[in-house]
């Protein structure tokens, strides 16, 4: 993702969404149409995706392409303590608790006529998840050691990278709160499904470095498609360091892919800035591992569907692989795919996959996959 700070302006939501969000891959222009759509209602929204997808950039063009013109307070669930959290929420009364030595509106009220972004959702603790739900339906609050019921008028939007399903089938999350909040979901794809967008969000990252012109790096075409192959377990917050990383090591210089490889996927930043002519020096002239043509620079989707003969770089990107873990994880990902393209139908599911209907219903309990997805 990318956030366009200076557009403040409530203007066409369309010119809104392309400032704050790069790429036009098909994943990404659906997420948008759908964030277009969501902001212009008052339901709560529940922004699902990976760590590092940029769940907040979407809250923040949900509450940007809206007609709220009140703030956008954000609060993280995961980054407060429990304890503090309620108080952080709804806010408190005067004498509540110890050092409660005077009233404080909490973020609810803060939010008032705006957006209030519950980041993280999915940490919030059991006791609190009653009181927001009760928040939500009332739409009013109390606060800590307060009998007084306020009412608030803001636009909800919560976040998690958690899988709330299972979280409320093991108790950890009430049902109907995840029922509550789950009116809008928002699935924000990872940047490994959206890879298309990378040539553009390199460019966007590296401008909003803001180094000197005679001191931003050049991505040669080959480091552009090393980038494009790697598979971003980080998302974009990842590939935000790895350009921030480029402006420290190759100040004014052409980055090549092989210098993707060895400088900015496996190796640290060195700390001291003296080091950066050295390294370059050390780096330019590393050979052994095979530069991409520049015209494998891949510009079909249909480019990215795996092949076995894929793996063959793996090595060039990471140190290990827990193979065991990554191929039950393709498994899952191709048996709800088979299930999800053929209506549930276990049996053409299974010629789908080229498994046999017993194999096929067996990895389905293995792997505690419900046939109604």
């Amino acid at each position: 993702m990318s956030l366009d700070d200076s557009s403040s302006t409530k203007t066409n939501p369309n010119n809104i969404l392309n400032q704050m969000i790069d790429g036009e891959s098909s994943s990404t222009k659906s997420m948008k149409n759908l964030i277009a759509m969501v902001s212009q209602t008052d339901s709560t929204a529940l922004i699902l995706g990976e760590t590092g997808t940029g769940k907040d950039v979407v809250a923040q063009a949900i509450h940007k392409c809206s007609k709220k013109k009140g703030p956008f307070v954000t609060v993280n669930c995961a980054a407060i303590p429990s304890e503090l959290l309620e108080s952080e929420l709804f806010g408190h009364e005067k004498g509540s608790f110890t050092g409660a030595d005077k009233q404080r509106k909490g973020r609810f009220e803060q939010s008032s006529g705006g957006s209030l972004f519950l980041d993280e959702i999915g940490d919030m603790p059991l006791p609190l998840q009653a009181k927001l739900l009760r928040a939500i339906e009332s739409r009013t609050i109390q606060r800590v050691g307060g009998a007084e019921d306020i009412k608030i008028n803001l636009r909800l939007i919560c976040a998690t990278h958690r899988d709330l399903e299972k979280k409320v089938e093991s108790g950890e999350f009430r049902a109907d709160l995840f029922f509550r909040i789950n009116v809008l979901p928002i699935n924000v794809p990872s940047l490994a499904e959206r890879r298309e967008d990378i040539p553009s969000l390199q460019q966007t990252l590296l401008k909003k470095m803001n180094v000197d012109k005679s001191s931003e790096p050049f991505f040669s075409p080959d480091a552009v498609t090393a980038l494009c192959k790697h598979n971003w377990p980080g998302n974009v917050r990842e590939l935000k360091n790895v350009i921030e990383r480029a402006c420290i090591i190759f100040p004014g210089k052409e980055i090549s892919g092989t210098n993707v490889y060895e400088n900015l996927l496996r190796l640290k930043v060195p700390t001291i800035a003296e080091e950066q002519d050295a390294l370059w020096e050390m780096t330019s002239d590393l050979s052994g591992i095979n530069e991409l043509d520049d015209n494998e620079i891949i510009s079909n989707p249909e480019d990215y569907l795996p092949h076995p003969k894929n793996y063959k770089n793996w090595f060039s990107f990471y140190d290990e692989i827990d193979l065991r873990r990554h191929l039950q994880d393709v498994e899952i990902v191709l048996i709800e795919e088979a299930l999800d393209k053929t209506g549930n139908k276990i049996a053409a599911a299974a010629d789908k996959l080229k498994l046999r209907r017993t194999t096929l219903i067996e990895k389905m309990k293995k792997y505690s996959i419900s046939k109604e997805l």
